[in-house]
């Protein structure tokens, strides 16, 4: 049975990210009674008008589909590209709720999926899902970083990266052998998803859309990869972009254990099958999902004394 909208027991985990925002509700005993999602959100929209209205108007879709199930106590969320260096988002989200604004913590969403993985200290966890990035948090709780600098500087191996070289091989193709994308089925399912062959459509698709809606257009690479030798070399080479991040965490912290997740990471096998063989032979890996929301969820539902 669901709680009541008045327990104020419930903890809610918001995992933000740049093509949807997964939401969970956990009772203390860490039991999760209801989830869901809404459109994907992140934190560098708030640098414009245009971005801070279509974060609120997430969050005020989710906060709508909360109420309906029960009112939190409290809330941990996790937010893609967030700094600690706005309180906007943690405002919105009390308000909405109607909760004291102590009630809502806020930190970047890849230190909570670090903590559904390992406990501080014991691993490397490496994430692709529009970006990319590898995290660490060592045994007295300080958040280390491989990579994670952003969609336009690098992210190596994240689903808009995937998507951008897609782009980038198909069009220097095209500079070369005007109408080649005819014989290549990566240039055939890349331009049905944006629209069409025209360069306007992948023009408009490449730089008016948010980051997160030009990640999805990795999944049209992934779908012709068993098709075309060129999708399939970018998955290669996404796979040892990641291993790349969690090599730069081994040579500075030491060995321990990686773990690969994330959405972009579960594309393809051949993305965790060449991140795999471009580490050491005795290096400890994994590929697996994550739930950082439900694991928000928890640390939000936990008793406090």
């Amino acid at each position: 049975m669901l709680k009541s909208a008045s327990d104020g027991v419930l903890g809610l985990g918001i995992d933000a990210g740049g093509t949807q925002t997964r939401w969970a509700l956990a009772d203390p005993a860490g039991a999760v009674v209801a989830e869901g999602r809404v459109e994907g959100l992140s934190a560098l929209q708030l640098s414009s008008a245009a971005g801070r209205e279509s974060v609120r108007a997430a969050f005020a879709a989710l906060a709508a589909e909360v109420l309906e199930i029960g009112r939190p106590g409290r809330v941990c969320a996790g937010l893609t590209g967030f700094g600690g260096d706005s309180h906007l988002p943690a405002g919105w989200l009390a308000d909405l709720l109607a909760l004291p604004a102590e009630s809502v913590s806020l930190c970047n969403d890849i230190e909570i999926a670090y903590l559904d993985c390992f406990d501080p200290g014991q691993g490397y966890l490496v994430y692709a899902g529009t970006g990319s990035i590898a995290a660490f948090i060592d045994e007295a709780g300080a958040f280390h970083r491989a990579g994670g600098r952003g969609v336009v500087l690098d992210d190596g191996g994240g689903g808009f990266w995937i998507a951008r070289e897609a782009m980038r091989r198909i069009w220097r193709r095209e500079d070369e052998q005007p109408g080649a994308w005819q014989d290549s089925p990566l240039a055939q399912a890349v331009f049905r998803h944006v629209g069409g062959s025209d360069w306007t459509f992948s023009r408009q698709f490449i730089y008016g859309l948010e980051r997160g809606e030009v990640g999805k257009l990795a999944l049209a690479v992934a779908a012709s990869a068993d098709a075309d030798a060129a999708a399939r070399n970018i998955l290669q080479q996404a796979g040892r972009e990641l291993a790349r991040l969690a090599l730069a965490l081994v040579a500075r912290f030491g060995e321990r254990p990686v773990l690969l997740s994330g959405r972009a990471s579960e594309l393809h096998p051949l993305i965790a099958e060449s991140m795999r063989a471009a580490l050491p032979e005795d290096q400890v890996f994994e590929h697996r999902p994550v739930r950082p929301h439900v694991a928000a969820a928890r640390m939000a539902a936990r008793p406090r004394n």
